[in-house]
Order: C-alpha cells, then structure tokens, then sequence
C-alpha cells in the first residue's frame, strides 16, 4: 500500500487487516514507534501523530511522546501497525533469479517472497548468487546471523553442485587438503565432496569465500552449471518445499546456529 504525506512516498508496512495488540517492550514512545513501522524518520512521524492520524486504542492521540505499553492497539489512518516481539527466523526455498539483497534496484529480491509485518527489517544469514538456488536463512537478528557467517564460527554449508565435465578422482583429496583459489594467498578450508553421478556432487564447506564452489572447482578445471544449497549447519532445506515458499524455524532449528554439527 503506498501512502503520501505532503510530498514523502512510501510503502505501509506492518499493515493488518484486523486490530492486533502491539508486541513491544514495556515502553516505547509513540513517535519511534510510528517511525519504525512506516520506515519513515521520527520528525515525519510526529508531524503525523500531531496531524491526528493516529490512534490508540480508539482514541486520537497527539502526543509524539505518548508511551506505549504492551496491551495498547494503534492505527494509523485505520490500518493497524503491529510491532514484532523479539527477533523471527525464517526459512526460504531460493529460486533461481532472486537475489539476496533487501534492496536492489536491478534485481527482484527474496523479499517478494515473505508475507511479513515490517519484512524490510529481515535480512539473509549468508547469500546466494542470483543464479542459485536453495536454502536461504532469514531474520532480523543479527548476532544469530553472524554466528552462521562469521569465519570463526565455520557454519557448514552443503550444496549440490552439477558439473560440466565428470568429476576427477583426485578432486575429493584436493578438496579435502584444501586447494589455492585465484588471487588468493590461504588454502581454502578442508571440504568433504560426495560423488552421486559423474557430473552431479555434494560438498560441504565450512567457509563463505566470495564464489567459493565455483571457483573451487574452476581451480580444478571444471565448470559449475549448477548451484543449489541443501544445507546450513544442522538446518536442512525441507524437501517438500517448493521454490518461493519459506516456514518460521522451529525453536531446535534455532537454537542449532552456533553449535557443532553432528
């Protein structure tokens, strides 16, 4: 929904058809508040709230300054803004032709695919190429995100690769020694490569190098035609799941970042 105010444009996110209670802290004042939920800065906001455009709990309030508190319902021009409590966790199926990004002005991106309160705020734990497809980790919590990308933490990632030429027999020994990528000084990480036909594998890295599975294998002069991601730490794609539709993570699932995988 795209709504005007003398002269600003934007999307209404957190839009809900029916009233819901704000899930918020115990506190927060009107103007932030209104602010995070039409992504616009909190001077616009308090020029709305003073313009009576806002509501709590039935009543008109022009207060930018008014507190919040868990058990108060706002609208804001009749559509009701619902606040998230505590951080989401989603799961994706990326299909092929989406980037990762929250925002690009060339590309469509996998936010087209969540239907989310205030879905801007989510981001990727670890990205896809455009042109690959799988397993894509979503959430607005940042640490748990750094956790699966940061490389101290080595989060495996598997992927099912299909190759243009069979695979050698000596690529699962380099790829287990680790091997010299292109303008690269360190080795890549041991990685463990699973032969299913002789074009079609599965590795695991425990790295999140730029390109790193294509350019692993364009090292060893073979050629990536295609990439799908099955796998991130202890959290497996569901088989069932068609492109473009995406679960909340169930609480094991989330608990799962950071810890060995077994």
């Amino acid at each position: 929904m795209l709504v005007i105010l003398s002269g600003y444009s934007f999307l209404l996110v957190g839009f809900l058809p029916a009233l819901s209670t704000i899930q918020a802290r115990k506190f927060m004042r009107l103007d932030k508040f209104i602010a995070q939920q039409l992504g616009v800065s909190r001077a616009i906001a308090g020029r709305e709230i003073r313009a009576s455009h806002v509501s709590v709990d039935g009543d008109i309030v022009r207060d930018a300054a008014f507190k919040l508190q868990p058990e108060h319902e706002v609208e804001y021009e009749g559509n009701t803004l619902v606040q998230q409590n505590g951080p989401r966790y989603f799961m994706l199926h990326k299909p092929e032709g989406y980037v990762c990004s929250t925002d690009d002005p060339d590309h469509p991106t996998v936010l087209y695919f969540l239907d989310e309160p205030v879905a801007h705020k989510l981001h990727a734990a670890g990205r896809l190429d455009i042109d690959t497809t799988g397993l894509v980790l979503m959430t607005d919590d940042g640490q748990w995100s750094h956790r699966i990308t940061s490389p101290r933490h080595h989060c495996e990632k598997t992927y099912l690769v299909t190759l243009e030429s069979p695979v050698s027999e000596e690529t699962a020994v380099q790829f287990a020694h680790g091997i010299q990528l292109h303008n690269e000084k360190d080795l890549t990480k041991p990685a463990a490569l699973e032969v299913i036909t002789p074009t079609q594998v599965r590795l695991t890295i425990s790295e999140g190098r730029y390109h790193q599975v294509k350019r692993m294998f364009a090292a060893v002069g073979n050629h990536v035609v295609a990439l799908h991601r099955e796998r991130i730490g202890a959290i497996a794609l569901d088989e069932d799941m068609a492109p473009g539709e995406y679960r909340p993570l169930t609480e094991d699932e989330i608990a799962s970042v950071g810890m060995p995988f077994r």
